[in-house]
């Protein structure tokens, strides 16, 4: 099949699940042509492979605006009833008042740039990831076209803001829509007819194939905890601060390392000197796979005390790793962490149940931490194989796909 993959911005190092599925449906002999919206910032670019990613992408309002600006008035030209029932749509569709207006004008914009780049490529199916800006260029690119699209849903954010979003709307026009858990896909029916249902599909995300591949490295002796992610409010970085800071009044022996990269780093670097933590608390910036799994084999525990996600892939990845979790009771997580058995949850914003599961997770003897880190992997094993998920996509494409042309 030849295929096309949108994102907001692509490759990032936060995008393994797009990254995944792009590379594993190469893998299984398909043609995936790669478009994003924007480029990703340097900082993420963290590896070769995001190199040769970023290198192979077009990018849209990064380097062809004005071009789309030409597709747009070419497919008004060539194909007006198109064109225009994909205005009506797209007025339909848009977020309330002037700025809502101007926002959707661009999507439109966009969309006939891309649905010119995918009749050139004889794109038969494309695939869309996050629910929100690039979504809606999605929906407006395949009523241009007619090529048939699909979205992944995360969460949360468009669940902060449906209507905004037209996300119902977006969902009953896809030829299926994505759930990444069970909780996501619960969200999304709220806002589709119950006779559109049945387009929702429950397609977990995984960690890079290798890593399920591989045994577990050993448990080092060092009391680290490792936290990956984005550096602001929602992660509950503040309250991870609080925790590590009460800690070492304590005098608990640990360590924290802290990946990734963000707009609170500043006051983070401020708390750790205003805690006297910097002999505890390291934080590296955003890393490559590669380096952040090294990071978790180094840590007997991930910690990510989250107030809003849909699954992070760090959770996969660290229990994959045999190292089990304290994350938070919301959203998808529960549906991987399990409470004594691979991990520990915690109501979202307790600092005090924060503390508590750290002290456990530093202080619990190391063959009580394998004993969670080996059901952690079984739990990635059965829920997160990339593979396994990476062949149910391509299973809901090649449906819609033989749909649309049954001989393909």
């Amino acid at each position: 099949m030849i295929l096309g993959f949108l994102a907001s911005s692509y490759p990032r190092a936060v995008d393994t699940a797009v990254r995944n599925e792009v590379l594993g449906l190469r893998e299984l002999g398909h043609t995936v042509h790669t478009f994003a919206i924007r480029r990703a910032d340097v900082s993420q670019l963290v590896s070769d492979l995001h190199h040769r990613e970023l290198a192979t992408t077009t990018y849209i309002v990064s380097d062809h605006m004005a071009a789309a600006i030409g597709s747009t008035l070419r497919l008004l030209v060539r194909s007006p009833k198109r064109f225009w029932r994909t205005a009506a749509l797209a007025l339909k569709t848009q977020a309330p008042g002037v700025q809502g207006f101007f926002l959707q004008a661009a999507y439109f914009v966009e969309a006939a740039f891309l649905a010119e780049q995918m009749l050139e490529r004889e794109i038969q199916h494309f695939h869309n990831h996050i629910g929100e800006n690039s979504a809606s260029v999605a929906m407006l690119a395949a009523s241009f076209s007619g090529i048939p699209y699909s979205m992944t849903i995360h969460g949360p954010y468009v669940f902060r803001a449906p209507e905004r979003w037209a996300l119902g709307e977006k969902i009953v026009r896809s030829a299926f829509t994505v759930a990444i858990t069970d909780f996501t896909k619960s969200q999304c029916m709220m806002y589709i007819p119950y006779e559109h249902w049945d387009k929702l599909r429950v397609i977990r995300c995984g960690p890079e194939v290798e890593l399920l591949a591989c045994e577990p490295p050993p448990l080092p002796d060092a009391r680290r905890l490792i936290w990956v992610g984005r550096i602001c409010e929602e992660k509950g970085v503040p309250l991870l601060l609080e925790a590590a800071g009460q800690l070492a009044d304590e005098k608990l022996d640990f360590e924290l390392v802290m990946v990734g990269e963000g707009p609170l780093r500043p006051e983070i670097e401020r708390q750790i000197r205003a805690r006297n933590l910097a002999d505890r608390v390291e934080i590296t910036g955003w890393l490559s796979g590669e380096e952040v799994r090294e990071q978790i084999a180094r840590c007997r525990a991930m910690v990510l005390p989250s107030f809003a996600e849909g699954l992070p892939a760090v959770l996969m990845e660290s229990l994959a790793l045999g190292r089990p979790a304290i994350s938070t009771f919301i959203a998808g997580i529960p549906e991987l962490i399990e409470p004594g058995r691979n991990g520990w949850l915690i109501p979202a914003g307790s600092s005090e149940a924060l503390v508590d599961a750290m002290r456990e997770a530093i202080e619990l003897p190391n063959e009580e931490i394998e004993k969670m880190g080996r059901a952690g992997r079984e739990s990635a094993l059965r829920l997160h194989n990339t593979s396994v998920e990476v062949g149910k996509l391509e299973r809901c494409i090649r449906q819609s796909v033989e749909a649309r042309f049954p001989t393909a």
